[in-house]
């Protein structure tokens, strides 16, 4: 069995993204008044009655318009009828056939075996006696619904899976491993949609020179080297004074929500401009957000190059967004399909070094490495002292310290760990979580009360060697000497 495939084809305005976002259960598709706000191919699983499709939104067909815009999203329609297994062709109730909806049957016509006629805005009853008006578009009768309040889409659904009774079982696949999720954000018009395209193979998304041409955050799956992945073509964001509330707001809060549930942010600059507050602010929220972060400077063909150009770039990237140290740069050229390979490979990169994981002994070794070097110290002149540390978790990479006093560790001091770890252990493009923990008192009690048991073998050992906390030694003698190197390394620098 397999997921069959059900798209939603229309004139504009007639309620497709409606009836997407009630068959799905979420909002998914941006939804409002204004005509010809969907305009890329939508893809989403629905489950009804222990079965599941893949339903798919489309734009509004306007078919006799010669408007750039108006032509892509017939094309992105016309793509998804040709891989539908059934077509819902909505029309609008309350208006009855117009010349547009007849167009569009011309359309359907040599598909009329895979299509059901579905009437939108019957919200009562009085609409369904005038439903015979749609007979002469040259389907079945018309099922009415009521996408916005539900009517009536129960016995929808129920008739929609009657015409496909092949189709996946909802529990019928295994427990799948989860699949990595990659959005590609930016400012707008950096070429976010036609990178996608070249990475997906397929003119999937609808791209032109009209700044803000994607508004929903389209997922779309495919495979590198045998894995699955999801890639996620994002709305370019603007600065917030600029952004009305509307369908522009919606879409910048469908990226934001696309960046919260991504594993990988690819962030796209325009190579061929300087970087801007926005671009530094995107980048602020993918970190904050704990994204394992590459960069791509895209428009590279437009760029005068010569000898250390692009170490040019990185350092001018590095200045602006010095927290981005980490990220992998790449330059490539969506126009041209420059090196647009070596974002698959970065991002596997990447995925590994997300992955890696290190043990609590190699640790440790690099802990009391780092704190000869340099032990934690407080400018109230407390004891600041960390037992030892472990990797708690992947995806992010997470470290945990325990210490004696966590709010005695300086913010400084965790930066400089924090640098320290990128320099041992890498983790390039990968944000890493510190976490700092204070030992409970009744643990501290019975380490001290054990101590005492030992007698003088505890005693005698931490003569020659430090103890199991780091930045303390237990004899005075060796403390001195502990703080009088860390001295003279401070007065060598």
């Amino acid at each position: 069995m397999r997921k069959y495939i059900v798209s939603i084809v229309g004139r504009p305005n007639v309620g497709k993204s409606t009836l997407f976002n009630r068959l799905c259960r979420k909002r998914m598709a941006i939804v409002d008044f204004e005509a010809g706000i969907t305009r890329d191919r939508k893809y989403e699983d629905v489950e009804w009655n222990g079965k599941v499709f893949k339903l798919v939104d489309t734009g509004g067909i306007v078919y006799d318009s010669n408007e750039p815009m108006d032509k892509m999203i017939r094309h992105q329609a016309i793509l998804a009828i040709d891989e539908s297994d059934l077509i819902i062709f909505m029309v609008d109730a309350q208006t009855g056939t117009t010349d547009l909806d007849k167009e569009i049957a011309r359309i359907l016509y040599p598909h009329r075996d895979k299509v059901m006629l579905v009437a939108n805005k019957a919200d009562s009853e009085k609409y369904e006696w005038e439903l015979y008006d749609f007979l002469e578009l040259g389907f079945h009768d018309a099922f009415p619904i009521s996408a916005s309040q539900g009517r009536n889409t129960g016995n929808f659904l129920d008739e929609l899976l009657s015409l496909m009774p092949d189709t996946m079982e909802a529990y019928a696949d295994e427990v799948k491993p989860a699949i990595t999720r990659i959005a590609v954000v930016g400012k707008p018009n950096v070429g976010k949609s036609s990178i996608v395209n070249l990475l997906l193979g397929d003119e999937k998304q609808i791209v032109t020179d009209i700044p803000g041409t994607t508004r929903d955050a389209i997922d779309s799956p495919f495979r590198y080297h045998g894995k699955e992945y999801i890639l996620v073509d994002t709305a370019g964001l603007r600065r917030k004074t600029k952004v009305n509330y509307g369908v522009e707001y919606f879409s910048s809060m469908r990226t934001i929500e696309a960046v919260d549930r991504c594993d990988i942010v690819v962030l796209v600059l325009a190579a061929d401009e300087e970087l801007s507050t926005q671009d530094i602010k995107i980048a602020s929220y993918a970190k904050r957000k704990m994204k394992e972060i590459m960069v791509v400077y895209n428009k590279w063909d437009l760029v005068d190059k010569s000898t250390g150009t692009t170490m040019e770039f990185i350092k001018e990237l590095h200045y602006q967004m010095p927290f981005l140290q980490f990220a992998p740069v790449q330059f490539i050229s969506a126009k041209t399909s420059q090196r647009i390979h070596k974002i698959m490979e970065t991002i596997v990169q990447i995925e590994e070094e997300s992955e890696k994981r290190i043990s609590t002994s190699e640790l440790n070794r690099f802990m009391e490495t780092v704190v000869e070097h340099r032990p934690p110290t407080h400018p109230t002149g407390r004891h600041v002292r960390i037992y030892y540390i472990t990797q708690a978790a992947v995806k992010p990479p997470t470290f945990i310290f325990f210490c004696n006093t966590p709010a005695l560790i300086t913010e400084n001091y965790r930066r400089f760990i924090h640098n320290q770890i990128r320099e041992m252990f890498k983790f390039e493009g990968v944000s890493i979580k510190l976490i700092f923990k204070g030992r409970k008192k009744g643990e501290e009690d019975n380490e001290h009360q054990e101590g005492n048991n030992d007698g003088k073998l505890k005693r005698n050992d931490s003569k020659q060697t430090r103890s199991r906390s780091f930045g303390t030694v237990d004899n005075r003698k060796g403390r001195s000497k502990l703080y009088k190197s860390s001295s003279e390394d401070n007065e060598d620098e």
